[in-house]
């Protein structure tokens, strides 16, 4: 506790949080500073700085929940000091776990029984939940490698080069090699006859998608469960599947309840699904269920007793809040079936509001799918007035944050812009952001961008060079190329 020194005449008489030192200078960013300062001025400077993030709302990049209702609001701040992990001090917070995973794995059609308990753990998002699946397959395949007196040193994973992020983090940490299914231009996601091709007796899995990060197309798990059962039967492997279920997980039971995607299809052995996403919580809270406990290999489980008990733990880190969990479990018993679906059924009915406004503009192309997760990704027809990184930039003078970005490899000349919607972007939203859109390429079409004169000009030139050497080459190839250049050019510097 810190205790600050007396006020002094001169700060009762005029008191001010911008009278201090820290209102006329910066906030220290290195070092700590050697004095104190009032609860009113560190709280005043922090919020006025933080005044200069984008609005959550607005922040259309994000597939993470950004509004709860004042009520899960408060259990959250009522539980934000209980540590999740001393289980033996906080039972019915425990307790309130366990009937999330429970009702998880129901929603997933694990198959256990009217009084069993679905296996699975919380987590702090779907990238601990893919290491820990992840994990769990490499054992078990280590397992019966050793068993069979094979060697078990060079395992793989099949995915998608659609992936999220997380999955090339857990091959090279765990030293696993990817082996990616490039997609290509109108199929953006991971094709099933490609991947059961790619699958040796390495294999620890296939991961298939639903609700890919760039699109948000689902990926055809039933039919990567079907070819890889019959690969199974003609190898006498027991490849696996896993789901990455991070967006579609509380989607596709609502929407789509009759597309089997999984723990009905036999070799879906474990889902992850990310509570902060369609879950409806605030970020910090993801979930991975398993078919049985045989798929979760005890080796795996920890058995801790230094916290007062006996008490089971499968996760890469130890300590974590229990506020998310909590809420977690206001939505699920708040909302319920019925609620989940008319959130999710008013998601998608917003997507196409904005989907239709893009196509009455006519100057988008409109890469995502009608059934998948809420997105809408866009791409612009003609680039000649400018591309879609600049419609991206000047759309934040409003208030959006839409990113830009280009598709995996083999389809990355194609550049798009999406949209996630989420359950607090309304309809109303949805037309500002088409009428903003409008504004902006109204705007640019009276003052077009320097950059894209130069590269139109380029584009002249090499098209001259072109002609004369009998190429036929297009404006929007050469244009194409010029901004798969730069946005190389710009992952590398941000991997740098």
């Amino acid at each position: 506790m810190v205790f600050p020194k007396p006020a002094s005449e001169s700060d009762l008489v005029f008191h001010s949080n911008f009278a201090s030192p820290y209102g006329g200078d910066s906030l220290p960013r290195f070092d700590m500073p050697e004095n104190s300062m009032s609860k009113e001025s560190a709280y005043q400077n922090i919020h006025d700085e933080l005044q200069l993030d984008g609005i959550p709302k607005l922040n259309l990049a994000s597939f993470v929940t950004t509004a709860m209702e004042e009520e899960c609001n408060k259990l959250i701040m009522e539980s934000i000091n209980k540590n999740y992990v001393d289980m033996d001090e906080y039972p019915v917070t425990t307790e309130l776990h366990n009937r999330c995973v429970n009702m998880i794995g129901r929603l997933f059609n694990a198959p256990i029984g009217e009084n069993d308990d679905a296996i699975g753990v919380g987590t702090v998002g779907s990238s601990e939940a893919i290491m820990l699946a992840g994990l769990a397959f490499k054992k078990r395949w280590q397992n019966k490698r050793k068993a069979q007196g094979k060697p078990f040193d060079k395992p793989n994973i099949v995915t998608g080069a659609n992936v999220q992020v997380c999955w090339e983090k857990f091959a090279r940490y765990f030293e696993v090699e990817l082996k990616e299914v490039k997609v290509r231009e109108g199929y953006y996601v991971m094709d099933p006859a490609k991947a059961v091709d790619m699958v040796d007796e390495n294999t620890i899995c296939v991961a298939a998608i639903l609700g890919s990060t760039y699109n948000g197309e689902f990926e055809d798990v039933k039919l990567l469960n079907d070819l890889l059962l019959e690969k199974n039967k003609q190898t006498g492997w027991d490849t696996a599947i896993h789901v990455d279920a991070a967006s579609g997980g509380f989607i596709a039971p609502f929407l789509y309840p009759e597309l089997e995607w999984d723990f009905r299809l036999p070799l879906v052995k474990s889902i992850n699904v990310s509570g902060h996403k369609y879950g409806l919580v605030y970020a910090g809270i993801g979930w991975v269920l398993w078919r049985t406990k045989e798929d979760l290999p005890e080796e795996l489980v920890f058995h801790i007793n230094y916290l007062g008990a006996d008490q089971p733990t499968f996760t890469l880190n130890f300590s974590k809040g229990s506020s998310q969990i909590i809420a977690q479990y206001y939505q699920l018993i708040r909302l319920g079936k019925e609620g989940y679906q008319s959130v999710m059924e008013k998601c998608r009915d917003n997507a196409m509001v904005l989907k239709e406004g893009l196509e009455k503009i006519g100057c988008f192309n409109i890469l995502s799918k009608d059934n998948g997760v809420p997105v809408v990704a866009f791409s612009l027809k003609d680039t000649n007035l400018c591309n879609e990184y600049e419609l991206s930039e000047k759309l934040r003078r409003y208030g959006w944050i839409v990113p830009a970005y280009p598709m995996p490899p083999a389809a990355q000349h194609i550049n798009v812009l999406r949209v996630v919607i989420r359950a607090e972007f309304s309809r109303t939203l949805a037309e500002h952001l088409v009428h903003d859109i409008i504004n902006v390429l109204n705007e640019l079409e009276k003052h077009p961008p320097k950059h894209t004169t130069k590269v139109n000009n380029d584009i002249k030139e090499e098209r001259a060079v072109d002609d004369s050497a009998g190429i036929k080459r297009t404006a929007l190839d050469a244009q194409r190329e010029i901004i798969s250049q730069e946005a190389n050019k710009r992952q590398k510097i941000l991997a740098a």
